[in-house]
């Protein structure tokens, strides 16, 4: 042991002006149910286990822009999601309520924006 305390990343918290709102793309996307749901925060958990997604809402909210531009709010965190067939995992991002970035950096990789701005990206090994 090199002496530091035991830590666990348990989940990964998205701030939006509505969690539940964010939460619900959120389990249409994955199909993740909720553990947790209080007005203004929501948990997301990984059936079978594993680090889940958290929601929070934030009254003063700025949705990020993406790519970055100067002096607009940037995105601090994204989400990477590996499928196993990139045009399906599209279509039902989509449906779910997901929007296509105008700027797409890759072949194999798809970046959508969820309901509050927060970018995310679906990709194939």
């Amino acid at each position: 042991m090199d002496g530091r305390p035991q830590m666990v990343l348990t989940g990964v918290v998205l701030d939006s002006s509505d969690a539940r709102e964010l939460a619900g793309f959120y389990q249409r996307l994955l199909g993740w149910s909720a553990t947790q749901e209080e007005a203004h925060w929501v948990v997301l958990g990984v059936p079978g286990g594993g680090a889940g997604l958290s929601f929070q809402t934030e009254k003063l909210y700025a949705r990020p822009v993406w790519p970055a531009r100067p002096g607009e709010p940037q995105m601090s965190v994204h989400l990477d999601i590996r499928v196993d067939d990139l045009e399906a995992a599209c279509a039902h991002a989509e449906h779910a309520g997901a929007t296509l970035a105008d700027f797409q950096p890759q072949d194999n990789v798809r970046v959508y924006l969820d309901p509050a701005g927060h970018p995310f990206c679906l990709y194939v090994d």
